[in-house]
């Protein structure tokens, strides 16, 4: 079963009183594919557009299924300073804290233990490579995690992984391609585990009821943030939830080279990330 931490009440958010009106929105978005292009550069428009909306008065924060430690550089690129920023698919929450000597510290975490799938996952790809994210956000792996940011990471064998509180495990294959991932996946049958597939052969897998929408649902109940301001704009199938929870009464907008799942989950659709699309969505803001 997952395993909470962090849930001390917040301080209370001083910028949602400095910034007056109703038209206010609290913005979440994706990194990858939504703000930033693969080779992680962001489009001079989309900053442009994000320090826009932040000088508006909205609320922008990012939610995503990187790291901590690869979504606070994302944030420096912006000059973007949220109150709370969604990482590892919604386990890990952080919070601004000017008295923290690292100027942010853990909102909320959920752990679980991540053996069982392991082991499913190791079964059914013997050949896989395999990355178990802790709570405090250093990250195990095994050889073949080559295209992978590994700062804060060491290289383990595969009997290392078992029995560690993870708040995130990635396994990814170079033998398959993504149909043939897919078939694998499903073959699977996956339970007790929330999980999401990538572009490319490889499985995101976070605690059970654990997700992007969980956690910035829990943000918005702290930030007071009515229900109908929100708005958050994705490209991947991490992004499902999100755009559930987010258009139940806001807004759910897709990139445009979302898969049609994807796209199908969100009430509106955007252009894509070589055209800037985000720019334009948030442009539409008041």
């Amino acid at each position: 079963m997952p395993r909470s931490a962090g849930d001390a009440a917040p301080r209370a958010v001083s910028r949602l009183d400095a910034v007056p009106g109703a038209d206010r929105w609290f913005v979440a978005l994706d990194v990858d594919g939504t703000v930033m292009h693969e080779d992680e550069t962001i489009d001079p428009a989309v900053a442009d557009a994000v320090a826009s909306a932040v000088g508006r008065g909205h609320l922008v924060t990012l939610a995503t299924g990187r790291s901590w430690s690869t979504t606070r550089p994302v944030l420096e690129h912006l000059e973007l300073d949220p109150e709370y920023v969604v990482c590892a698919n919604g386990a890990m929450t952080m919070r601004r804290d000017p008295a923290s000597p690292d100027g942010w510290v853990q909102a909320h975490v959920e752990t679980f233990d991540a053996t069982p799938v392991l082991q499913q996952i190791r079964d059914e790809l013997p050949s896989g490579r395999f990355l178990v994210e802790l709570a405090d956000g250093y990250r195990l792996f095994t050889e073949g995690m080559t295209d992978w940011n590994l700062d804060r990471a060491r290289q383990v064998e595969f009997d290392d992984l078992l029995g560690q509180p993870a708040i995130r495990v990635v396994a990814t294959s170079v033998d398959h391609d993504l149909d043939e991932f897919f078939a694998i996946v499903e073959r699977m049958g996956l339970h007790h585990v929330s999980y999401a597939i990538g572009w490319t052969a490889w499985l995101d897998i976070a605690p059970d009821g654990v997700n992007k929408a969980t956690a910035l649902e829990r943000v918005r109940g702290w930030m007071g943030v009515p229900l109908r301001r929100v708005i958050a704009v994705g490209d991947g199938r991490n992004d499902i939830e999100m755009f559930h929870w987010a258009k139940a009464a806001g807004r759910a907008v897709a990139m445009g080279q979302a898969p049609p799942e994807v796209a199908a989950a969100a009430g509106e659709r955007t252009g894509t990330i070589e055209e800037a699309g985000l720019a334009a969505v948030l442009h539409s803001l008041p």
